[in-house]
C-alpha cells in the first residue's frame, strides 16, 4: 500500500463528470507527477485530496487513514502540505513572519495571524523558521516584505512554509507556473534536494514537462478525469497515445 492510495474516486459538478473512478498509488519516498490537458480533472482531484472538495464517490487514504470528512486544517495535521499554483503567502508580513505562522499552525492546529506578536516568546519555533529559511536558501532575505520578492522567491518562501510543518507527503499545484527558465531550474533543484534531504513524498501536478521528466519517478496520466495511464517517465514519453493527446512531438 503507498502511503497515498485513492480508490474509485468519483466528482461530478451538476451534469459534468469532473473525475470518474480514478485510482491512484502513490509509494513513499517518491516524486509521482499527475498531467493531462485542461479540464482532464486534475486540480478537482487535488482538492479531493486535501479536503476543499468531498468525492460523491471512492476513498482517499493516506498513511491508511481516511482524508474524506476532515477539514483542511485537520488533513494538514496528518501530516499533508500543499503548494499552490499562485505563491499562498502572507504579502505585507515579513519573511520570517510567514514562516512563523504555519509554525504555530502546526502546534495549535489553526492559522493565527495574532501569533506574530508572540514571536519573541517563541525562541524555539524562531529558530525552526529559520532553519527552514537557511534550507531554502531564504534566510539572508528574512526580514524583508513577502510583497517584494521575486515570483521565485515567493515560491521558496512558501516552500519554507510547508516544510515548517514537517509533512510527509508535499502537494504540489503547477509549481514553476509563471516562472523564467532559470527560476524553473532553480526550482527543480530545490525539490529535488528536499526529496532527497527530507526524505518527503511528492505528487505534483504540472504541465511544464521538463520539470516532470526532471522530478518524477512516476507518472499518471489524465483524461477527462480519468486515468489514460501509469507508468515511468521513460515508458510514458515512449507512450504513442500520450505523447499524441498530451505531449505533442516538440516536448519529447
Amino acid at each position: 500500500m503507498g502511503i497515498l492510495e485513492v480508490k474509485g474516486v468519483g466528482k461530478r459538478f451538476g451534469g459534468l463528470q469532473a473525475l470518474g473512478d480514478v485510482n491512484l498509488s502513490v509509494t513513499e519516498s517518491t516524486v509521482h507527477a499527475i498531467i493531462g490537458p485542461n479540464g482532464a480533472g486534475k486540480s478537482t482531484l487535488l482538492n479531493c485530496l486535501v479536503g476543499k472538495l468531498i468525492p460523491d464517490t471512492g476513498s482517499v487514504l493516506f498513511d491508511g487513514k481516511s482524508v474524506l470528512g476532515r477539514k483542511p486544517h485537520e488533513i494538514n495535521q496528518m501530516g499533508i502540505s500543499r503548494v499552490f499554483q499562485t505563491p499562498e503567502i502572507f504579502a505585507d508580513l515579513s519573511v520570517l513572519e510567514n514562516v512563523m505562522i504555519p509554525c504555530f499552525a502546526r502546534r495549535d492546529g489553526a492559522f493565527r495571524l495574532h501569533a506574530i506578536e508572540s514571536v519573541e516568546n517563541e525562541k524555539g519555533l524562531q529558530e525552526k523558521a529559520e532553519e527552514m529559511l537557511a534550507d531554502v536558501n531564504m534566510l539572508e532575505k528574512r526580514d524583508m516584505i513577502a510583497s517584494s520578492l521575486s515570483r521565485g522567491d515567493k515560491r521558496r518562501l512558501e516552500m519554507a512554509m510547508c516544510l515548517v510543518q514537517d509533512p510527509r507527503l508535499l502537494l504540489l499545484d503547477e509549481p514553476t507556473a509563471g516562472m523564467a527558465r532559470a527560476d524553473t531550474n532553480n526550482t527543480i533543484d530545490l525539490l529535488k534536494e528536499i526529496n532527497e534531504k527530507r526524505d518527503i513524498t511528492m505528487c505534483i501536478i504540472e504541465h511544464d514537462m521538463h520539470v516532470v521528466f526532471s522530478l518524477a519517478e512516476r507518472i499518471t496520466v489524465l483524461a477527462q478525469g480519468t486515468p489514460l495511464v501509469e507508468d515511468t517517465p521513460e515508458n510514458i514519453k515512449g507512450h504513442p497515445k500520450v505523447r499524441e493527446a498530451y505531449l505533442g512531438e516538440a516536448h519529447v
